[in-house]
């Protein structure tokens, strides 16, 4: 199918594109990206463009627009990514930052500088008025009361014009070694589908969430190992998919010169005494959590006091085993003379590609269903 022809998408929060990457390889075409920090831009420049010419598509892409949300204006959105002619059909997606509703964070909630961004980009998407849209984000924005409250308020709101369904997914149930669950809402406007096709439960339920056979429920229906004693030797379950695991992930010395960002990586400045201590596995550590090489991966959340290391090496991850926990693959380039800090950053940030392409099949397999 040409890309004339595939539903387009803009973007929002795009930080590394990750989420693009999964709608892309879903059968979406994105024609319009958003992200405010430049250095973010950057490394999506960089990373996008390789992994697109590695498909056979070349170009030198980049970000669209690099201006906050709540600065532009909606005509401007349209006419960048539509020439000024908006479309009868596409679609908006991202992820808003969410540390503000994070279990793990402050807990500002919508009141905080990040939290904030959640209500502009539901307004923007009323405002931009698509066929449908796309938001992902940490479960505390329903777990947590105080967010929840405002959070479902606002979804009242846009079920004026949209149909609204929202769940919770896990990436390791879909085949990524990574313990992670969001929240994924999907609304489809009222006005551009015959709603009456949709069959919408009792419980007002209606979109079809995927579901990995293969690999659902995976963080409770295999017996995962206990931790051990760094250096210890260890072998692989024969019950747990390989893929599941961060040693599916890990670079070996002998990799490190030939594949891109194998080599990048913080330097510890702990004693190494002190880190010998800690076990292969012992990631219920507030920092400095030492992953188990046939275990899934804690949430990455690079940044800040959360460091994960290497589980029988006395080293941080580098850049790309980061990235191969997020189901990024290494055609994905990042340029060696950016920060360091800003690639982990981003990396946590993004959605991993596997959940976020998982995702929007379903949501293309529902649109042609109803169109």
């Amino acid at each position: 199918m040409s890309e004339e022809l595939k539903l387009p998408v803009i973007s929002f929060f795009t930080g590394g594109g990750f989420m693009d990457m999964g709608f892309l390889d879903a059968g979406f075409n994105i024609v319009w990206t958003n992200e405010l920090d430049i250095i973010f831009a950057d490394l999506y420049a960089s990373g996008i463009t390789s992994w697109k010419k590695s498909k056979g598509i070349d170009g030198n892409f980049k970000i669209s627009n690099t201006n906050s949300i709540k600065d532009i204006h909606p005509e401007t959105i349209i006419k960048e990514a539509f020439n000024g002619k908006k479309p009868s059909c596409f679609g908006v997606i991202g992820g808003p930052p969410c540390q503000d509703f994070s279990l793990n964070g402050n807990l500002d909630g919508f009141k905080g500088d990040k939290g904030s961004l959640t209500d502009a980009f539901l307004y923007k998407i009323i405002e931009l008025q698509p066929a449908f849209f796309v938001m992902e984000n940490v479960t505390g924005l329903l777990k947590v009361k105080k967010s929840a409250k405002h959070f479902l308020e606002l979804l009242e709101v846009m079920k004026e014009q949209f149909l609204i369904d929202f769940a919770i997914l896990n990436s390791i149930d879909f085949g990524v070694p990574q313990f992670r669950e969001r929240v994924f809402v999907i609304g489809i406007n009222k006005y551009k589908f015959d709603i009456n096709r949709i069959n919408i439960g009792i419980d007002g339920r209606w979109f079809p969430f995927p579901v990995n056979k293969i690999y659902s429920n995976s963080s409770t229906k295999y017996k995962w190992p206990d931790p051990i004693s760094f250096g210890s030797n260890v072998e692989a379950p024969k019950n747990i998919p390989l893929e599941l695991c961060v040693q599916s992930c890990l670079i070996s010395p002998e990799q490190e010169n030939n594949i891109a960002n194998s080599s990048e990586f913080f330097n510890i400045l702990i004693h190494l005494d002190r880190l010998d201590k800690i076990k292969e596995g012992e990631t219920n550590r507030p920092s400095f959590k030492r992953l188990h090489r046939y275990k899934y991966s804690p949430t990455t959340c690079y940044g800040n006091n959360e460091v994960h290391l290497h589980p029988f090496l006395n080293r941080r991850l580098s850049v790309r085993e980061s990235l191969r926990i997020q189901g990024v693959e290494d055609s994905y380039i990042l340029p060696a003379k950016l920060s360091l800090t800003k690639k982990f950053k981003m990396i946590g940030n993004g959605v991993p590609v596997p959940l976020a392409k998982a995702v929007g099949k379903s949501l293309s397999d529902f649109l042609e269903s109803i169109s």
